[in-house]
């Protein structure tokens, strides 16, 4: 009878995965991945949504100025004396439909990849855009790389280094780069580093001189280089430094000062004093566990970063004659362009939530504990 017991005991104590059948065990085991799939599939979901927040915001936005889009076509004396003219190019926008059909109507072409008709330069809004955004990427890939490169380096130089004179010298140069206006540094640097000293080329992507090379990926550097011409990519090259050197500066400070901060929370975490408790070499404490516990937040800043440089810098986009998407929206918004505007601003919109949305998906992965918020 004893025996009897213990068997049962033993059969109660065993663990349930080694009782279950094997199906149930498969699919538990199965269940492991599914925390990480819906935090996807959640997040994915939310980006859909915010992609129709942002054409739906975009839309009223634009629709509900004061100023006449029609009338902006023409000169004011013009559409003073000719009314009809206005009228006539008011139907042909569709602007003289109520606001809420023009609704239905912009997201319907919206889902057929149509943007409209720019008024400015009379070519299709996508058209213009795709022609515009490896512009701004290919600076944008540039300036991303130098700031975070100089961004984390001195982030970490400083925070291992907390109240030295390197620390002191560091955080100087963060301040001036987050208080320097955009468009003063960037007429100065055109005006010393091209205008005075000629280390670098002037506006343009390239010398009025050499034909762009074959189009690719519409980056210059990049097909330069595919198409085997050493002078237009050193070319394109100067042209771009001056412009990613002025964007470099003004966002490596916030970079530095977010990466110093992060490194010093996660120096004075528990995690990190027990390491350092252990024995463990220095350098092992601080990639391992002082960079580690301080990647997730960096993560995020440096998405952000990345998400507004791809939105397009307007102001020296516009000094430095760099035709991408932030001076195509400034040109929109000064000729009031409808359709330049509600595309440019679309686009910036769907790059800002994607980027968003690869830098969850990023820290889903390094970090189990966001898949469960």
């Amino acid at each position: 009878m004893a025996r009897v017991t213990q068997s049962a005991s033993a059969s109660a104590d065993r663990p349930a995965k080694e009782t279950m059948p094997a199906a149930e065990r498969q699919q538990n085991q199965a269940g492991h991945y599914h925390p990480l799939t819906r935090y996807i599939i959640k997040r994915f979901l939310i980006s859909i949504l915010l992609v129709w927040g942002v054409g739906t915001i975009t839309f009223f936005l634009t629709n509900v100025i004061p100023s006449d889009p029609a009338a902006a076509m023409i000169s004011d004396k013009a559409a003073k004396s000719n009314p009809a003219v206005v009228a006539e190019i008011r139907h042909r926008m569709g602007l003289d439909q109520p606001i809420g059909i023009r609704y239905l109507i912009y997201f319907r072409n919206l889902l057929h990849g149509d943007l409209g008709t720019s008024s400015l330069t009379t070519n299709p809004v996508a058209q213009d855009l795709k022609r515009a955004f490896p512009a701004t990427l290919e600076l944008a890939l540039l300036v991303f790389f130098l700031t975070v490169l100089i961004g984390l380096l001195l982030g970490l130089l400083s925070a291992m280094h907390k109240r030295t004179l390197f620390d002191k010298i560091t955080q100087v140069f963060a301040l001036f780069s987050i208080s320097m206006p955009t468009f003063w540094l960037a007429m100065l640097a055109f005006y010393l580093l091209f205008y005075k000293w000629h280390w670098f080329a002037g506006g343009g992507r390239l010398d009025s001189s050499l034909v762009p090379p074959p189009t690719v990926t519409g980056m210059y550097l990049t097909d330069s280089l595919l198409d085997d011409d050493p002078v237009a990519f050193f070319n394109a090259l100067s042209h771009v430094m001056l412009p990613a050197l002025v964007l470099t500066f003004l966002s490596v400070g916030s970079i530095i000062r977010f990466t110093r901060q992060s490194a010093i929370e996660s120096a004075e975490s528990e995690y990190t004093l027990g390491a350092r408790a252990k024995g463990l070499p220095e350098r092992t404490v601080t990639w391992r566990y002082v960079f580690r516990g301080a990647s997730l937040p960096i993560l995020n800043m440096t998405g952000i970063m990345f998400g507004g440089l791809l939105s397009g810098a307007v102001m020296t986009e516009t000094v430095f004659s760099w035709h991408g998407i932030g001076e195509y929206a400034y040109n929109a918004a000064v000729s009031l362009d409808l359709n330049g505007i509600m595309g440019s601003g679309l686009l910036v919109g769907v790059v800002y939530i994607f980027i968003n949305f690869f830098v969850d998906v990023l820290c889903g992965l390094l970090d189990p504990r966001v898949r469960v918020q």
